[in-house]
């Protein structure tokens, strides 16, 4: 998020606390046609297809609002489970709460029972969601404390490996890697299994100034599902850029038999990027589900996010934002 961005939600956030809402949106989208979730110049991305319908939703209410979410994922990156918030001030509340009028015919609703956020989701659906490839599944009003960025205990991603042993489904090419060959997925596991914890992920991650690459990696496993499809699960309290692909890749490797499953963690004590696998292409990833604490707990989550940390579990809380980059 630029610099302006970052204003831009600040400002947006003091409107919400001044008689205002903070709104949490759930997500779900299709990223073959997007450039990923970040707003861009001149390319169709989710955040970009989402605020634009909602600056024609509130075009006669002041600044349009701005999306902070859980995770920008990379061009080509799948989501069913995205959550993303926006604050509207006291004057977009009111025109989005407002009854309508009802229809001249008598058969409309008069707005008594109606809920005003049903009636944003339905609205930004039919302007972003026109082709079909991102849909808002629910909005909500936020309780207090919760961000969006800030605030989550984990995320979670799925990536879909389809091998000789498993039937081509047309259908779902676009969110599968078809493999040419037959994969190992029991030494795929082990591998897996040798990154779980906190750790220095650099050599999965690609290089960020002033980000940091440690993270809580809490679960990372293989399965093959009744379809014969292999299916990667991976957890984390947050996902640094490109890493998510770099693992499923490094796991993909050992399961062609390139190197032996204990190699995974000699790569990431080396702390270093390599070429000594491929990075898994994006179609075969999804974001899942994004958890959040209690209610009670998450103004505390949020703060603790902000501030950077070590290996060895400290936080520094003068570099706050500095842990926050969170990409599939």
């Amino acid at each position: 998020m630029s610099e302006t961005d970052e204003a831009q939600v600040q400002a947006s956030a003091s409107a919400a606390v001044d008689g205002g809402v903070r709104l949490r949106l759930d997500v779900a989208y299709d990223g073959a046609a997007f450039s990923g979730w970040a707003r861009q110049p001149g390319l169709r991305t989710v955040q970009g297809a989402l605020e634009t319908a909602l600056a024609t939703v509130f075009t006669r209410w002041g600044s349009p609002p701005l999306l902070t979410v859980a995770g920008r994922t990379d061009a080509g990156v799948h989501a069913v489970g995205q959550v993303a918030h926006l604050d509207l001030d006291a004057a977009q509340w009111a025109a989005l709460a407002r009854p309508r009028r009802a229809a001249p015919d008598g058969g409309g609703r008069d707005g008594s029972g109606r809920d005003p956020l049903d009636g944003l989701v339905k609205r930004v659906n039919g302007i972003a969601g026109v082709d079909g490839d991102v849909v808002v599944t629910r909005a909500s009003i936020a309780p207090d404390g919760f961000d969006a960025r800030f605030s989550p205990l984990w995320r979670r991603y799925q990536y879909r490996v389809a091998d000789v042993d498993a039937p081509r489904d047309p259908r779902r090419r676009g969110h599968t890697l078809w493999y040419p060959g037959r994969l190992d997925p029991a030494a795929m596991e082990r591998g897996a299994l040798t990154l779980l914890g906190l750790h220095d992920f650099a050599a999965f991650c690609k290089p960020r100034e002033g980000a940091t690459t440690i993270r809580m990696l809490q679960e990372f496993r293989w399965d093959r599902e009744p379809d014969g499809v292999l299916v990667a699960s991976l957890q984390a309290d947050a996902f640094c850029h490109s890493m998510v692909r770099a693992m499923v890749g490094a796991t993909i490797a050992v399961g062609e038999g390139r190197f032996g499953p204990e190699r995974l963690e000699e790569l990431r004590l080396a702390g270093e990027r390599t070429s000594a696998f491929k990075v898994a292409p994006a179609k075969g990833l999804t974001l899942t589900e994004v958890g959040y604490p209690a209610d009670a707990e998450l103004a505390a989550r949020a703060e603790q996010t902000r501030a950077r940390r070590s290996v060895d579990g400290t936080a520094d809380t003068d570099s706050a934002t500095v842990s926050a980059t969170v990409e599939g």
